[in-house]
């Protein structure tokens, strides 16, 4: 439970309004478990169900296809790679075509060619469906590309927000790693440098 604070997605109370925001969200993480005994076409139609999604067979289809994994559709969760499973986590958090896409991690501990497939993914699915990322991560390589805008938090505090291409010139870093570093080291000399 909260104890302070109020949160609103898409203008409405989050409290309030829980269950109509659920409908627009979805979740995807590197480490989220998927229900391993069942299959790949398994997972996407409960989780389509779960979020009411109409003519799922043909979305779970589409999802197939889109990510690659309709040689995986009769083949259970537990026995793909975790390439595969990084693939299929992706396909279920768009399966009801969220207006906010939360990912937390989604590429970590991924080999490169499967981080980028994962990364090219989400941006041709926000292109194509106006959908807004929250997108959690240590690697600032990754953020620079992906995002327009990014925040620094500290326990619930924003410590820094801004552009990730501009935001490290601005604040006398090289890049974005850099000035994580900085910012992960020592949170409140940029506060106190920005007072």
């Amino acid at each position: 439970r909260p104890t302070e604070g109020k949160i609103e997605v898409f203008g409405r109370d989050a409290k309030a309004c829980r269950a109509e925001i659920s409908r627009g969200l979805n979740f995807a993480a590197v480490y989220a478990h998927m229900p391993l005994n069942l299959t790949v076409r398994q997972n996407l139609r409960v989780f389509g169900l779960l979020y009411g999604v109409g003519h799922l067979r043909e979305r779970i289809d589409k999802l197939l296809a889109e990510f690659d994994l309709v040689r995986f559709a009769d083949i259970k969760a537990g026995l793909l790679s975790s390439g595969e499973l990084s693939r299929l986590s992706m396909a279920k958090a768009i399966i009801n075509d969220p207006r906010l896409l939360l990912l937390d991690e989604p590429t970590a501990s991924l080999d490169p060619s499967i981080a980028r497939y994962v990364r090219e993914a989400i941006k041709a699915h926000v292109t194509n469906n106006r959908t807004a990322v929250l997108w959690t991560s240590h690697n600032m390589r990754e953020i620079e590309e992906v995002c327009d805008r990014v925040l620094f938090l500290s326990h619930g505090s924003i410590l820094l927000a801004g552009n990730p291409r501009t935001l490290p010139s601005e604040h006398g870093k090289s890049d974005l790693e850099e000035l994580f570093i900085t910012v992960a080291r020592e949170p409140l000399s940029l506060n106190g440098a920005n007072s």
